[in-house]
């Protein structure tokens, strides 16, 4: 028997080591959570491990991925199986809702968006990429694969505005560059981290491309990085406090 999959990626067999690699920046996530508002009760849809929920409210977390569930702290309260397209709640019953980097992986965006708005009576907070502004980070050039992947999955920023609210707020959220969760933009100024087959596994941009692009890019990297051709043309990158690169925080308004 074949199971289906609730998005696009296999957490269950491929998201061991997500919470090690995928933790909470905590400067990404004060602007999250400042987009909540005065929110005291929140559902966190596609919770993933439980990056980015706030744990001064009432959250109730939805994520369809066991080994996922599985991965999230004990002081953060279990998930509950589900899916965004179907959510077991009746309308307006929070206060917010949110979803962290998740909403590309979705098999129906469209529906899980409608439902997030559904049952929030206030702000539909979305942290997700935006897919035309992905090619302004340096990867570009050593995985053009991965980056049409990703543009591929990502919906569209107008689209995501369109569903979750009357009025929204398209902001883009700059990444430090000390940036503690593992996502590609993250290491824009650690070149390094790519090199690690453990960082690669915890972003599912690389589950979408054939291994062998893969090793041509890691390969490429390493030379680059050992003749010190990365660093002459990048190099600059690594004093950069910030970087503003795709990384969009939408925020729907009932």
């Amino acid at each position: 028997m074949t199971a289906t999959l609730a998005g696009d990626f296999d957490y269950d067999r491929h998201g061991q080591g997500y919470a090690r690699q995928r933790r909470t920046d905590p400067r990404i996530a004060a602007q999250v959570h400042a987009a909540l508002g005065q929110a005291r009760t929140v559902i966190n849809v596609g919770a993933g491990t439980g990056s980015y929920e706030p744990e001064d409210r009432y959250v109730v977390a939805v994520e369809p991925s066991a080994a996922m569930r599985a991965q999230r702290p004990r002081h953060l309260a279990p998930a509950l199986d589900g899916i965004a397209e179907r959510l077991p709640f009746d309308d307006d019953s929070f206060d917010a809702a949110m979803a962290t980097v998740t909403v590309h992986q979705w098999n129906d965006t469209e529906q899980g968006l409608r439902e997030l708005r559904r049952v929030s009576r206030g702000p539909v907070v979305i942290l997700t990429f935006d897919g035309d502004a992905l090619d302004l980070l340096w990867l570009a050039e050593y995985a053009p694969e991965l980056i049409a992947a990703e543009r591929r999955r990502y919906p569209p920023i107008d689209l995501i505005a369109s569903l979750i609210g009357g009025r929204t707020e398209v902001m883009p959220v700059p990444i430090p560059v000390d940036c503690v969760d593992g996502f590609t933009e993250a290491y824009y100024a650690r070149p390094e981290r790519f090199l690690d087959p453990q960082v690669r596994a915890s972003q599912s941009a690389w589950g979408f491309v054939d291994d062998d692009a893969e090793a041509r890019a890691v390969d490429r990297l390493r030379r680059d990085l050992d003749s010190g051709a990365w660093d002459d043309r990048f190099g600059h990158l690594r004093e950069q406090p910030e970087f503003v690169g795709s990384l969009r925080l939408v925020v729907g308004h009932p």
